[in-house]
């Protein structure tokens, strides 16, 4: 899915759901949607919203607030990813890649200019979540 996923986790796994059945996504991608359990899409979803709610409080932000809002949602990813009570179950490269396209597209939408804030650290567009980053 090349576009941004919703707000919600949960939805957009059921979004793949729907475009498999559409037959938008090829029939490899219908495991996707089945193979999270709700723990760990509900962890998911807690983390992106305590990430868009610390977005949403910060006003002109510097670059070290950014990328401290950066790091704490991606150890929280971290911890989703790992946690037991999932059974064993984390993300996949499409998700982990989304993930991190979520973070960039969600800076942009609380007013950061992601692309300059990576050119003043020295880093590649898709490594902003990559320092913290285990999944």
């Amino acid at each position: 899915m090349a576009n941004r996923p919703p707000e919600n986790w949960r939805a957009w796994m059921a979004q793949v759901a729907r475009d498999v059945e559409a037959g938008i996504l090829g029939p490899e991608c219908a495991s996707a949607a089945e193979m999270y359990p709700e723990s760990l899409l509900r962890a998911t979803d807690s983390a992106l919203e305590a990430f868009e709610g610390e977005m949403r409080g910060l006003v002109e932000p510097s670059d070290e607030e950014v990328f401290r809002a950066v790091e704490r949602v991606v150890l929280a990813l971290n911890a989703v990813d790992r946690d037991p009570r999932h059974g064993g179950v984390g993300f996949c490269t499409e998700e982990r890649e989304q993930l991190c396209e979520y973070v960039d597209l969600a800076l942009g939408d609380h007013g950061v200019d992601v692309a300059a804030l990576l050119a003043r650290k020295g880093i590649v567009r898709a490594g902003i979540t990559d320092a913290w980053r285990d999944w």
